[in-house]
């Protein structure tokens, strides 16, 4: 399909689709233009096939997104930090999703070491540097390559996670309303969501808290 025939396509699947929700919800839309209160952020990939609303199973107005590509969640990265601070403190989720996905194309490039080109080299640094600890602590001793990317997908969701418990907002947050930070992954393959265990001890907590909430 040509990309002018899509466009024209998806404009008039839009009033299809707009006809169809407001006859099976009529006070969907009403509702939306007054405001938002959706108690999920989803920091996810802006893979295509990776669309929270669609699997997730959700409506408009559900979750509140950001997404880049290979769901690089950096403390320096002023979209995203923004993004947090906004849900956490105006919209007040409840809770936030870290969401990795498999047959990632950001995560197989940075399995090697060929070049991209563009400012796309830059922008998978940090995982390339986490491939380089994983491999230096053996953690693809024996994998296949499909397993040394799943690793890499899990590891990339921890450090996220890490990175969003570690902001200021969300760690007060976390300590006075109970916000809760998941990490996720989404087999493309399979269509299935997966909750990992990225759990803190009660002393991680109390670390976390001393060091990064601000007073």
């Amino acid at each position: 399909m040509a990309s002018e025939d899509a466009f024209h396509k998806f404009l008039s699947s839009n009033k299809q689709w707009c006809q169809q929700t407001s006859a099976n919800n009529p006070d969907l839309f009403p509702a939306l233009a007054k405001g938002q209160a959706p108690p999920l952020l989803w920091l996810g990939c802006s893979d295509s096939r990776c669309p929270e609303t669609t699997l997730c199973g959700a409506q408009p107005g559900d979750i509140f997104v950001h997404r880049n590509i290979a769901n690089i969640i950096s403390p320096h990265d002023l979209s995203i930090q923004s993004v947090i601070f906004f849900a956490v403190n105006a919209l007040k989720v409840q809770h936030i999703v870290v969401c990795g996905h498999t047959s990632c194309g950001g995560v197989a490039a940075s399995l090697g070491n060929n070049k991209i080109g563009g400012t796309m080299d830059t922008w998978l640094m940090p995982l390339r540097e986490m491939r380089a600890a994983l491999q230096a602590k053996g953690a693809f001793d024996g994998k296949d390559d499909k397993e040394k990317a799943l690793a890499l997908v899990e590891a990339n969701v921890q450090k996220g996670v890490d990175v969003v418990r570690k902001n200021a907002e969300v760690a007060a947050a976390m300590q006075e309303r109970g916000v809760k930070v998941h990490g996720c992954i989404y087999d493309v393959g399979k269509g299935e969501l997966t909750e990992l265990d990225t759990g803190e001890g009660e002393g991680d907590l109390k670390q976390r808290m001393e060091h990064f909430r601000m007073k």
